[in-house]
This record gives structure tokens, sequence and C-alpha cells, in this order.
């Protein structure tokens, strides 16, 4: 892993790790929500990672052996396509999380 990208995930850690006070005192309903955002941004990251390296591992295959490039392409489209469906899902499963939430509640008695 890289300097930048240790430095953070470290950041994010620790925003999280004294955040996580504030969010858990007895009756606080206000603030921000970060769970379906962050789930998003890391299925977007992970998705992206994800089909560069199948990228990546299919040329250096097809620079190695030409003769079997078609092949090599044809079950790098059908991974990254594998891949680009379960994104879509986890992302939709992470917008529907975000519904229920109501950073006012309002008390109508």
């Amino acid at each position: 892993m890289s300097q930048n990208l240790r430095l953070v995930v470290y950041g994010v850690g620790i925003l999280f790790a004294f955040g996580a006070p504030a969010y858990a005192a007895e009756g606080s309903a206000g603030g921000l929500h970060f769970s379906g955002a962050i789930g998003a941004a890391l299925t977007i990251i992970g998705a992206g990672y994800g089909i560069g390296r199948i990228g990546q591992a299919a040329v250096e295959s097809m620079a190695r052996q030409p003769e079997v490039a078609s092949q090599i392409q044809t079950a790098m489209i059908i991974a990254a396509a594998l891949i680009e469906g379960a994104t879509f899902f986890a992302l939709i499963v992470c917008m529907g999380s975000n519904g229920d939430y109501r950073p006012f509640l309002i008390d109508l008695k």
C-alpha cells in the first residue's frame, strides 16, 4: 500500500474513532449520516481497482501469448461485467440504506 493511501485510510479511521462517542450519545438525532455515502465510495473504489487489475492482467497475457488474445479479451469482458453487476447491486443497497434517515426528529405531540 502506498504511503499516501495508507495516510488517507488512517485519517478516515481516526475520524470515525473520534466521532463515535458523539453519535453514540443518548438522544442525539442530528449530525451527518455517513454509512451509505462511505459504502458507495468503497464500492466504487473496489470495483475500479478490480477492473483495473483485470485489465492489467489481460493486457500482460495478450502480450505474452498474442494467439489467444481474443479468448483472453472475452474472459476479461465477462469478468468486468460481473464486477459491474455486483457494484450496481451494492450501490442500490447503499442508496436504499439512507432512505429512512431523519436528521431532525419532530415530536408531534
